[in-house]
């Protein structure tokens, strides 16, 4: 349907008149002539007007065209083409439009004359042709002469784009040894220019670098090798130079180069091979078995698995056997190992074949025998001072454990296997023997036994004896000796454990009351077995019998019924068991069968209070009675002690506190108050005592001294003060100290804050206010003490004479 609807179009637009022709100018070489069409509209008009609809004639188009291309790159402003209508007589009547890609900004059209030029330069590479439509208009009518036609504008291509290759960097490999014409990679280079115009995009390839050994196909740039037999030994990497130019290579046209690194990878065409023929190593004798003794290297000139080799030594040779070869999987060097130990005073020299041999060969490039290659080792035993060696590596003895002291067990023996043969000294390790239990003798290496043994305690016993040359370097070594304790019968069998039989009340004759089985700490090679009895007596025993089961085990049996607790309630009977051993030992033990008033179930009470009620015969009820009255008789005790601990403790306290009143150091431990009232009488209320002086924490001592001496200094001076008067120098020299005394302890009042009263004056009415001699006028009664928290005070104002001061203690 759309192909009939652009037919009709068409038709219209060419049957119109002054229908405008499509053309296109394509320039595909330079140079080339764009040819005139010119079209006319008589028939067509005339078969139009007549309103014919056969169109099959050739109709004259109304455009004249002109040359419509344009070289690339050209800056430089130029006409490449006219456009003219058949309207058009020359007298700028025709107005011609260009529109389209490129219209206005790249090309542009002469209104009057219909030429069209550039503007700027063109880019094939960025634009190959542009599509524009021209159109002509009367200018007095402003009607289009002619239909609107669409034309192309080829641009032509120069040669102005370098050629480029793609995909680089190149590297490639190929094995070595390869032949002639492998290939080894193909390079590809591209041209921006048209490649239909011309020779521009042309491509032709050829080698700078890499001759002899390569060569590059001229067209499709696949580069092969040219040069037989490359060895990658002698060289490794080749970098080939390939260069590419555009126009055929002719001159004039462009080119580039690029660089492929060709690498040669390793085949196995090389053997292995020993840069010596005699490899010489030394080794002491004492080193240990796995010890390397030495490297050796075969040269391969191959990589990687091509390298690969394994090294053997030659199994016909005995000193093979002494030494081992491995190959080093990192190094693929062979490493000698020691396989067995040395001995210089034996061997002291080994020579045998190493080979070395590749794992992979490759028969294209060397025969089966070439991957071989074999060298000698000459290995030398160095001479080392060796400790003693024993002749046996272990001992093991066999002793009674009733051998006497002195016996002997055996002998050890061991030998300096130097060249020099040194003497040897044997010692017993302290650390293996303990107990000292035996003796060896340094010189000959016999052993004895030292100590009573005994099985039972240690049946084995593990000594280290210790042999040491006389030589300078004083060498040793050492070997265990084992000696096993045998086992005679020394112990006799004993119950296996302290069987407590009971028998319940009502049990018949014949019942099973208790088994028995007996231990023993010897043992006998042939197993243990015991015999159960009963101790020999002139008269059958009436209660109990003892039946042996022949299986190291006894039972004992009721002989009779009717056991009660109201007859007896225990049983004593002798049990005899004797041993298999030679000879026979034996222990007799005697059971203890209690009577008991056993549970429905057959079992009698073995612990708590109830089994202590029936070991005391007496009833459940009468035992917890007895417990209770006892722990209530405990009880009231720990009371009665409390309070008499308490008691003593008040009456400690009241002894202090009238001591404190009776003694004159209370003075210096209390502060006291020395008051002045205004008018003070007897009944005035005394102050509350200030609070105790603290004691200097290391004066306590000192001070508890003094105050004896001031003490008897006092009582003295009391007993002589009716004899001396004040002004006296005794009297006065002890005032002096007291006051010097209390100047010099911080931590004692004032000495002249207290009023002291040591003399009154013969005659005086009121007799000595001296403490220590009124104490007694003044004796606190112990109770009221006791109730009255305040401090004791002493009013002296009935012997001051006056109410004016009072002082309180």
């Amino acid at each position: 349907m759309g192909s009939a609807e652009e037919m009709h179009g068409w038709t219209v637009k060419m049957s119109a008149p002054g229908v405008l022709a499509v053309v296109t100018f394509f320039s595909m070489l330079p140079g080339g002539v764009l040819s005139d069409m010119r079209c006319t509209q008589g028939l067509e008009a005339q078969q139009f007007a007549q309103g014919s609809t056969h169109l099959h004639r050739r109709l004259k188009r109304g455009w004249i065209w002109k040359q419509l291309f344009v070289p690339e790159e050209d800056p430089t402003p130029r006409v490449i083409g006219q456009l003219k209508s058949d309207s058009d007589r020359g007298e700028f009547s025709i107005k011609y439009i260009l529109s389209g890609e490129g219209a206005g900004d790249v090309f542009e059209i002469d209104e009057y004359s219909g030429e069209i030029r550039t503007l700027k330069k063109l880019d094939r590479e960025e634009k190959a042709f542009y599509i524009l439509q021209a159109q002509a208009i009367n200018r007095r009518s402003n009607e289009p002469e002619e239909p609107q036609s669409e034309f192309i504008i080829q641009v032509q291509d120069i040669n102005d784009n370098v050629p480029q290759f793609q995909n680089e960097p190149y590297v490639s490999s190929i094995p070595e040894m390869c032949p002639t014409g492998t290939t080894v990679a193909q390079v590809t280079a591209t041209d921006a220019d048209d490649p239909l115009f011309g020779n521009n995009a042309k491509l032709i390839y050829s080698i700078l670098q890499g001759e002899p050994y390569f060569s590059v196909e001229p067209k499709t740039g696949t580069i092969v090798t040219s040069w037989p037999n490359m060895d990658r030994e002698a060289r490794e990497q080749y970098l080939v130079v390939v260069q590419v130019k555009d126009m055929l290579g002719l001159s004039g046209g462009y080119s580039t180069s690029t660089t492929v690194t060709v690498s040669l990878t390793d085949v196995n065409d090389n053997g292995p091979t020993f840069q010596h023929h005699l490899y010489t190593f030394a080794v002491p004798e004492n080193a240990a078995v796995g010890t390397t003794v030495g490297r050796i290297m075969a040269e391969d000139g191959d990589v990687g698995i091509n390298a690969r080799m394994t090294y053997t030594l030659d199994d016909d040779l005995e000193e093979s056997a002494t030494f081992i070869i491995q190959t080093d999987p990192v190094t693929q060097e062979g490493v000698v190992l020691l396989a067995q130990p040395l001995d210089y005073e034996t061997k002291r020299r080994f020579v045998m074949a190493a080979d070395a041999a590749n794992d992979h060969v490759d028969t294209r490039f060397l025969d089966l025998d070439e991957f071989t290659d074999r060298t000698t080792l000459k290995i030398i035993v160095q001479d080392v001072d060796e400790p003693p060696v024993f002749l046996s590596p272990v001992y093991e003895w066999k002793v009674p454990e009733n051998a006497a002291v002195g016996t002997l067990l055996g002998g050890v023996s061991a030998r300096d296997t130097d060249t020099v043969d040194n003497a040897i000294r044997y010692s017993v390790d302290k650390r293996s023997d303990t107990t000292k239990a035996f003796k060896i003798d340094p010189n000959n290496g016999t052993i004895t036994v030292a100590r009573a043994l005994d099985r039972e305690t240690t049946d084995w016993h593990n000594v280290t004896v210790v042999a040491k040359e006389t030589s300078l370097n004083h060498l040793s070594s050492s070997v265990v000796v084992f000696i096993k304790v045998l086992d005679i019968n020394d112990n006799v069998p004993r119950l296996a454990r302290d069987y407590q039989p009971y028998i319940c009340e009502g049990t018949q004759a014949g019942e099973l009351i208790q088994l028995l089985s007996a231990v023993d700490p010897d043992e006998p090679v042939e197993g243990h077995h015991f015999y159960f009895s009963m101790v020999p007596e002139k008269h059958i025993n009436p209660n109990f019998t003892i039946r042996d089961n022949q299986d190291n085990t006894a039972g004992i049996v009721a002989r009779r019924s009717t056991f009660t607790r109201k007859d007896r309630t225990q049983y004593l009977l002798p049990v005899v068991v004797t041993d298999s051993g030679s000879p026979a030992l034996s222990s007799t033990s005697t059971l203890t069968i209690s009577v008991c008033s056993c549970q429905p179930a057959g079992h009698c009470p073995t612990g708590g209070v109830e089994a202590l009620a029936l070991s005391m015969g007496v009833s459940l009820q009468t035992l917890l009675g007895l417990l209770v009255c006892l722990v209530t008789l405990t009880v009231l005790s720990i009371l009665m002690l409390m309070v008499r601990r308490h008691r003593r403790k008040q009456q400690e306290a009241q002894d202090v506190e009238v001591k404190e009143l009776e003694l004159p150091e209370t003075v210096s431990q209390k502060v006291l108050y020395y008051g002045e009232p205004g008018g003070g009488g007897a009944g005035r209320d005394f102050r509350p005592p200030a609070v105790p002086l603290r004691h200097h924490p290391h004066r306590r001592r000192e001070r508890r001294l003094r105050r004896e001496d001031v003490r008897a200094s006092i009582r003295m001076s009391l007993r002589e003060s009716h004899l001396i008067g004040p002004e006296d120098d005794v009297f006065k020299q002890f005032i002096m100290d007291r006051m010097a005394e209390a100047d010099r302890d911080p931590h004692a009042p004032p000495y002249d804050c207290l009023r002291i009263y040591a003399y009154e004056g013969s005659g005086s009415p009121a007799g000595s206010l001296s403490s220590l001699e009124s104490l007694a006028a003044f004796e606190i009664v112990p109770e009221q003490a006791a109730c009255n928290t305040r401090p004791y005070v002493v009013k002296l104002t009935p012997w001051y004479g006056g109410g004016e001061e009072d002082t309180i203690f």
